[in-house]
């Protein structure tokens, strides 16, 4: 028996070439089918990328970036997101920058409505808030021609009129230092710009790493995932999945490490090796559950030895889902539950929840004296489609403050269109009704999984073992 082994990821990357690149902390989410089937959705509103149903035959980097440029924003109009990208976003019009409009329409009103005054009211001195306008919405040499183009219009427009009307030298040197400031300004907000983006950028690239890609039909899996990262400061979060497939069967977890940030992201890449490991290696699942339960606890007390010791990693837990898609007997699955919302079945027939189970998160196994979740059977026929969600979705509140209704929902949605039990459309639909409740404005990560077996005529002859290439992750 090989003992299960966690993961180190260390990642670095670049600063993103254009604002749009740097999307989110990502969790890559799997996958996608050629953009014509209209499976394949990326996302770059805020922290998080975006991909469902199996993924393009295309490989290699250059294709995953042409598909990520490719993409589709699928927040409901007038969702929030980060300040420099949606001021972006805002300022270009078919790809061409309009920012230069407002301060330039300013200076132009101003000018126009001083050469109309008397000569006791005179208001070119203001075009000194010109520069200003530029500096928040402009680039740094954008402001600075802007600051040039109001203090070459205030010395033309001033030296017009009569000389007991001209404003002056101290009016001239209030916008030359006007000017001056706002090309400063600008410097500053774009570094600070830059370094946001290139944090994220970073946080992408290690949720990316850490939430590997699944390939098409992984463990004789239809699966589709979306990430979707909360609207908070704290951009990397907790949320994991994962498929492996081995000779006892397919295994599948979907978890939630409670808090956000690096800490959180180890955590999860903690839980992740060793799952990967043990549900290859182990006839057991409540044996791979047990071998989660030790890491949890193991990385606890590795971060204390390190003086990592804050209260929230003294203090991690994850809820877990275990599922174990057995290689004998399609007709039904294991689960075994670490404290995590019981997933739903959906069916063109309906919606059922499994069975809760009565398992405290990983990380509390003190608590229940060593002993972890019992193991659960329960059936479920290929074809029938498996949700597992995160507590984002299912805690998403309206402005009313009231929840999204997830099975309702679903059911409504199933009774509707029999399609939408499909793992790809109906991780679409879940997402879409959850940032719809919300307004596009997510309290915490959340993570949207669905899997089902194929059909006995739709399945692969060779077995998940058999089909593992030697050295394959």
């Amino acid at each position: 028996m090989v003992s299960p082994t966690g993961v180190c990821v260390v990642s670095l990357t670049r600063v993103p070439h254009e604002p749009w690149e740097h999307s989110s902390l990502l969790a890559p989410a799997l996958q996608g089918t050629p953009r014509g089937d209209g499976w394949q959705v990326g996302m770059r509103h805020g922290p998080a990328r975006v991909s469902l149903g199996p993924m393009n035959r295309r490989s290699g980097a250059g294709q995953q970036r042409r598909a990520r440029r490719s993409s589709l924003d699928p927040r409901p109009p007038g969702a929030g997101g980060p300040d420099a990208v949606q001021r972006q976003k805002l300022l270009r019009v078919r790809g061409r920058s309009v920012a230069w409009i407002p301060p330039v329409a300013l200076l132009a009103a101003i000018a126009a409505f001083d050469w109309n005054t008397t000569g006791e009211f005179r208001v070119i001195s203001w075009v000194v808030l010109v520069p200003g306008i530029a500096a928040a919405i402009c680039g740094v040499w954008g402001t600075l021609v802007i600051a040039a183009l109001a203090l070459g219009t205030f010395v033309l427009e001033d030296n017009s009129w009569p000389h007991q009307y001209q404003t002056g030298l101290p009016d001239f040197i209030l916008v030359v230092a006007g000017g001056a400031l706002a090309v400063l300004a600008c410097v500053v907000r774009v570094r600070g710009e830059q370094r946001m983006l290139h944090m994220r950028d970073i946080a992408e690239t290690t949720r990316s790493t850490v939430l590997r890609p699944l390939p098409p039909g992984w463990g004789d899996l239809e699966h589709a995932a979306v990430y979707l990262a909360a609207d908070s400061e704290a951009r990397v979060g907790g949320d994991f999945y994962d498929i492996q497939p081995g000779p006892q069967g397919t295994r599948l977890l979907l978890g939630d490490v409670q808090g956000k940030g690096l800490g959180a992201v180890a955590a999860a890449a903690a839980l992740l090796g060793t799952f990967r490991e043990s549900a290859y290696h182990e006839p057991d699942l409540g044996t791979v559950a047990a071998h989660l339960e030790v890491r949890m606890a193991r990385h606890v007390r590795y971060c204390a030895a390190v003086g990592r010791d804050n209260d929230a990693d003294a203090d991690r837990f994850a809820t877990v889902v275990l599922v174990g898609f057995p290689e004998t007997d399609p007709s039904y699955v294991e689960v075994v539950n670490f404290g995590h919302e019981p997933p739903l079945v959906v069916t063109p027939e309906g919606v059922r929840s499994l069975p809760a189970g009565e398992g405290l998160p990983a990380g509390f196994g003190e608590l229940a004296h060593g002993a972890t979740p019992p193991t659960l059977r329960v059936p479920l026929t290929p074809g029938e489609t498996l949700l597992l969600v995160t507590d984002g979705v299912t805690e998403a509140r309206d402005a009313a403050g009231e929840f999204y209704p997830l099975r309702e929902r679903v059911a409504g949605a199933v009774a509707a269109d029999r399609r939408v039990a499909e793992p790809a459309r109906l991780v679409r639909y879940v997402r879409d009704g959850t940032l719809r409740h919300c307004g596009g404005r997510l309290d915490d990560d959340t993570t949207i999984f669905a899997v089902r077996r194929h059909r006995r005529e739709e399945r692969s002859a060779r077995s998940p073992f058999t089909s593992v290439p030697p050295g394959a992750p």
